[in-house]
């Protein structure tokens, strides 16, 4: 059996994680089934960091330009927020999720639904104008292998002074920091070599990494239970 993985949040992270990913899965675990997840839409101004060949959602733009450039590769798109009502739906157990959003109400939402399951493999990446993190949360048989997102050292996500933006109303306004492309290329990136650590070596790895694009630093920390 083939594995499970979502990518949550098609922006300036998950545009640039993808194309390597699907390269990736398709040459060495072509039973993969890759499901894409956002609510959101491209607009012109994103192609200063975003790549995208189309006007329009994001998860199914992005999964056609996926199916034309790896047609062996099974992509599905589901063109919408990961809200409250439908995260059961879309992340189930045995899940790898790879989380490319930029609001940590959507990530304490995914961490906490993480929990409820047996087997799940979560990593989380985002980014300032210059540096950025990624954080992994692994969960076997039901235990917590490393901390999950909203923990002690993260309180921005345990308690998130944001909104989900698929909880948000038509006549609120979601403001989003400056971001820098080559950052989100290094998080990207950062994100795939987490990927692919756990899937070579697996589930005993650091929750934590920090990146600084402007000094070159990064540095993991393991923090366990």
């Amino acid at each position: 059996m083939g594995m499970d993985i979502k990518v949550v949040g098609i922006g300036g992270i998950g545009t640039w994680l993808l194309p390597p990913l699907a390269r990736f899965l398709t040459f060495s675990h072509p039973d993969t089934q890759l499901t894409l997840i956002d609510g959101d839409a491209f607009e012109l101004k994103n192609r200063e960091r975003q790549v995208f060949n189309t006007i329009g959602n994001k998860a199914q733009v992005h999964t056609e330009m996926l199916r034309d450039s790896f047609p062996e590769l099974d992509v599905q798109a589901v063109p919408e927020y990961l809200t409250s009502e439908n995260i059961a739906l879309h992340v189930s157990d045995q899940s790898w999720i790879l989380l490319c959003v930029d609001n940590h109400a959507t990530r304490k939402l995914i961490s906490d639904r993480s929990e409820e399951l047996e087997n799940v493999r979560l990593i989380s990446g985002g980014n300032e104008l210059t540096d950025g993190s990624v954080h992994v949360f692994i969960r076997e048989n039901g235990q917590n292998l490393t901390l999950p997102l909203g923990n002690e050292y993260h309180t921005e996500v345990a308690f998130p002074e944001d909104r989900n933006p698929g909880e948000v109303g038509c006549d609120e306004l979601v403001t989003h920091e400056p971001q820098l492309l080559f950052t989100n290329f290094q998080i990207a990136a950062q994100m795939l070599s987490r990927f692919y650590a756990i899937l070579t070596r697996g589930n005993d790895q650091d929750e934590d990494l920090y990146c600084d694009l402007i000094t070159g630093n990064c540095r993991s920390i393991r923090r366990r239970r």
